[in-house]
């Protein structure tokens, strides 16, 4: 069973590996770190929230869990 911990640290792993996809796009779509980085912040908040409420949503439905 996939617990809320679990969860959040899936997410937090996932998101920092994101915001530093994005802060490098950011840099190269604006040529400034600082824009990039706010950027990658506020896309990087959107996306954990939503993909931690994914999760968990996911994780009451029983289909396709073996056993």
């Amino acid at each position: 069973m996939e617990t809320s911990k679990r969860t959040l640290a899936k997410a937090a792993t996932w998101q920092v590996l994101g915001l530093m996809v994005m802060t490098l796009i950011g840099f190269f779509m604006t040529g400034s770190v600082a824009e990039g980085g706010a950027y990658a912040m506020i896309t990087a908040t959107i996306g954990f929230v939503t993909f931690f409420v994914h999760e968990r949503i996911w994780a009451r439905i029983g289909w396709g869990r073996g056993g």
